[in-house]
């Protein structure tokens, strides 16, 4: 068969599987299988599904993914991450602390877990209630919480990037530090977004919040496990010292002993963090190992080869190659997350970013970037769900979405920043070559 015909087979069927509702790792396993019989007999093709099913999880490197998920999980049973809102609420003497401080708590924990969806539920779970009993806007309080979550997928460590290097075989220390300095003048947008709020609606923000100062013993607590596990993070990894998997694992190890003496966690905390580590990796694995069997399929039918070459005989310029795909992510974020998204498609399109003259290092945090507009896009926003799950009796989805808005603008240009100035992701990384 030729390659157009295959590419479009699989799509097909996998965007039907979806639509009727199979979980994706089995949707795309269910649509490689009948191209793959199409290649190998059936016994051969029963071992390259056996082969590539559990041979995906021989890849040293792949032992970060639990280890990061699982440091986050510790952080959120254990009182870490809610005292770190504590100590950013009540340290700040501003009007809107509470919004300012929501932000600087999500910024701090995304510098030690990975994941979207953790930081929002763990920052939100307590700046959420407290915000609205203040009398903050549902809207507000909603959207600042919702989009703070996306920068733990930023800041290193980054599940995001983590995969997108895996998947594009780059430095996975180059990409946690191309995403630093976009980090950090997203943070500085968001602050902005609050400010700028509280001009255009001043009822949203109480003008005096009656808060419990912080003990400092009880501030330094959820400051120093932050800080030191960030640090062993990116000093090791960045200084050669270690790998990701080698940096993941002694943090694991340090957030495990410093959850237990400052952030009180308990046999029962690690029990429940260790069942929602297993729990997300049993999906991420069979996604992951799914992923990797498609991709198998559409390499030997030489698709994304076939699919970059179609594109560069157009002679478009680069950059409109690149704002076609920023586009199609972004459309295809509403109704797909981020995960899924990396290992169904990039496999495809990474080597006609390449092939059109675009660093693979910056274009790691572009797409980034673009995954952080997803997870706060309708209909599949995984952060406006989790977020108005926290209350459900007081925020509507449409106050989350609406909410949202300012801050996936704040996204879009960083976006164009990045694109105008590529050194504000490749500066560090080339500094520390």
């Amino acid at each position: 068969m030729e390659w157009y015909v295959v590419g479009l087979g699989m799509l097909g069927l996998l965007m039907g599987f979806i639509v009727i509702g199979l979980p994706i790792p089995f949707a795309l396993a269910a649509a490689s299988i009948p191209f793959l019989l199409d290649i190998l007999s059936l016994k051969s093709s029963l071992v390259t599904v056996e082969l590539k099913l559990w041979g995906v999880w021989f890849d040293y490197i792949l032992l970060a993914v639990p280890l990061f998920v699982f440091l986050g999980e510790l952080i959120g049973r254990s009182t870490i991450g809610p005292n770190l809102y504590w100590f950013m609420h009540s340290k700040l003497p501003l009007k809107g602390a509470a919004a300012y401080g929501s932000i600087g708590a999500c910024a701090g924990f995304g510098a030690v877990c990975g994941s979207s969806m953790v930081g929002a539920l763990t920052i939100g779970g307590v700046a959420l209630p407290e915000m609205l009993k203040l009398g903050y806007g549902k809207r507000l309080s909603s959207g600042v919480l919702a989009a703070g979550g996306t920068l733990s997928v930023l800041l290193p460590p980054s599940l995001i990037l983590l995969f997108y290097g895996i998947v594009t075989d780059q430095s996975i220390g180059a990409l946690f530090i191309a995403g630093v300095l976009p980090g950090l003048l997203l943070v500085s947008m968001f602050f902005l977004i609050v400010t700028i709020w509280g001009k255009v609606a001043p009822q949203d923000i109480p003008g005096r919040e009656s808060i419990t100062p912080i003990p400092w013993l009880v501030a330094l607590s959820a400051i120093l496990p932050v800080t030191i596990v960030g640090l062993v993070i990116t000093v090791s990894i960045y200084a050669g010292i270690a790998t990701p998997t080698e940096a993941a694992g002694v943090s694991a190890v340090f957030t495990l002993v410093l959850a237990y003496f400052f952030g009180g966690l308990r046999l029962k905390g690690l029990l429940e963090a260790l069942k929602s580590t297993m729990q997300t990796m049993g999906y991420l694995g069979l996604l992951l190992s799914s992923g990797v069997l498609f991709g198998f399929v559409m390499t030997y039918h030489q698709i994304p080869q076939q699919f970059t070459q179609l594109f560069v005989e157009m002679n478009l310029s680069p950059y409109a190659v690149l704002a076609m795909i920023v586009v199609f992510y972004i459309v295809l974020g509403m109704f797909l997350e981020p995960v899924s998204m990396t290992f169904i498609t990039l496999p495809t399109l990474y080597p006609l970013v390449s092939a059109a003259g675009f660093d693979l290092i910056w274009f790691g945090v572009v797409y980034t970037i673009t995954m952080e507009v997803a997870v706060l896009t309708p209909p599949v926003g995984l952060n406006l769900f989790v977020i108005q799950n926290l209350a459900r009796d007081e925020v509507t989805i449409g106050d989350v979405i609406i909410g949202c808005l300012p801050f996936i603008g704040a996204l879009l240009v960083l976006l164009f920043v990045l694109i105008g100035l590529p050194d504000t992701a490749l500066w560090l990384p080339n500094l520390m070559e």
